[in-house]
């Protein structure tokens, strides 16, 4: 197989995790994070600073020799679409990722630029957009459906036929009973079990989950 040369946008402990999803044919080649003091999670490969530093890769590589990836987690839906969308722009292409120990569906469907971590659980039917993260252990059931930007964190679950709206976030071992819609850009806490539905820009938390904020 022919090597892949992926660059990654962030460079902290998400990127560590994806450095350790691509293939053992494939290789970063460059990372790139906003903050001038990020450090490079291994020695050979170089970090780039910003919109700038992008631009300035693509002047050294081919567009279309490199596949995109962007390693931001936690509630930045909205982040790790505007930068697919920089790499789409760009030419460059933004696989999906999935872990050869987590379990897909062949009916399940997993949107560009997503990932799917070890010993996570995608259920007939079960359809994630683009831009989605779901982390280590966490299970969404059948016929799920995760719009763009949703980040499912470490152990949590999503019951059978649950809607996730754009940017959302279900924290580490939430629960989410079957059939409720959990609005665009809401927060579900960590350890919640959401018994009704959450409506957009909304944090719950607690068992069972009521509103603390919007």
């Amino acid at each position: 197989m022919d090597e892949r040369r992926f660059v990654v946008w962030g460079s902290s402990g998400h990127a560590r995790v994806l450095r350790d999803m691509i293939g053992t044919n494939d290789r970063i080649v460059a990372l790139i994070d906003n903050d001038r003091n990020a450090e490079a999670i291994q020695d050979d490969v170089p970090v780039a600073v910003g919109i700038e530093g992008f631009r300035a890769l693509l002047e050294k590589f081919r567009s279309d020799d490199l596949r995109g990836l962007v390693a931001i987690g936690g509630g930045r839906g909205a982040d790790r679409l505007e930068i697919l969308d920089l790499f789409a722009a760009s030419g460059i292409e933004t696989p999906e990722l999935i872990h050869p120990l987590a379990h897909c569906a062949p009916s399940s469907v997993v949107g560009k630029g997503s990932h799917v971590m070890a010993q996570s659980v995608l259920a007939a039917d079960a359809r994630i957009g683009r831009g989605v993260i779901v982390n280590h252990g966490a299970v969404v059931d059948h016929e799920c459906n995760l719009a763009d930007g949703v980040h499912v964190a470490p152990g949590a679950t999503l019951c059978g036929c649950v809607r996730v709206g754009e940017n959302a976030f279900i924290g580490a071992g939430a629960t989410v009973l079957p059939r409720l819609h959990i609005g665009a850009g809401s927060v579900v806490g960590a350890g919640a079990t959401v018994t009704c539905d959450v409506p957009a820009n909304t944090v719950v938390t607690g068992i069972p989950a009521r509103p603390v904020s919007t």
